[in-house]
């Protein structure tokens, strides 16, 4: 009993941290270290801990990996390619937006990072075009995708 309770609490923590990320990330663009952080050890105490998790903790530790590395290298490349324009504009992904994703992809899993970051491209474009912006906050595009993505591991896979 107390552990369902234990999971449920955790489970509580880590939306309260997903809301307060997408909140500043919407109003100051940056993604604090602050709400990262527990978010990314509570994926891995319930990865580690609770069996009934739909994840398990290799599948986890390959999509974090590989979403931190393809998300830095698409950062890096784009970056470069406006440092050869010497154009004043920043980088369009961050350091804030790629250790979400590999957060991301320790909750999700490979399978679940992937449908994440399709349903957050798609609605970042969408909700950019409409509004007219260049740069758009990922992270609640990314957290709506993910909780998506994750309600359908857990109750459709």
């Amino acid at each position: 009993m107390i552990f369902y309770i234990f999971f449920i609490i955790l489970l509580a923590i880590a939306a309260y941290c997903g809301i307060k990320i997408s909140i500043i990330d919407f109003r100051r663009r940056i993604i604090p270290d602050a709400y990262l952080f527990p978010l990314m050890l509570i994926g891995l105490l319930l990865i580690t801990f609770f069996p009934f998790f739909p994840i398990d903790l290799s599948d986890a530790v390959i999509a974090a990996t590989f979403g931190y590395l393809l998300t830095s290298t698409i950062g890096a490349l784009y970056d470069k390619r406006l440092q050869k324009r010497k154009s004043p504009d920043t980088t369009p992904i961050g350091m804030g937006d790629i250790k979400l994703i590999g957060v991301g992809g320790l909750w999700l899993g490979t399978s679940g990072l992937s449908l994440a970051l399709i349903i957050a491209c798609i609605t970042g474009a969408i909700w950019a075009h409409r509004h007219k912006q260049k740069y758009i906050p990922f992270a609640p595009f990314f957290l709506m995708g993910g909780f998506l993505s994750f309600i359908t591991t857990v109750f459709l896979l």
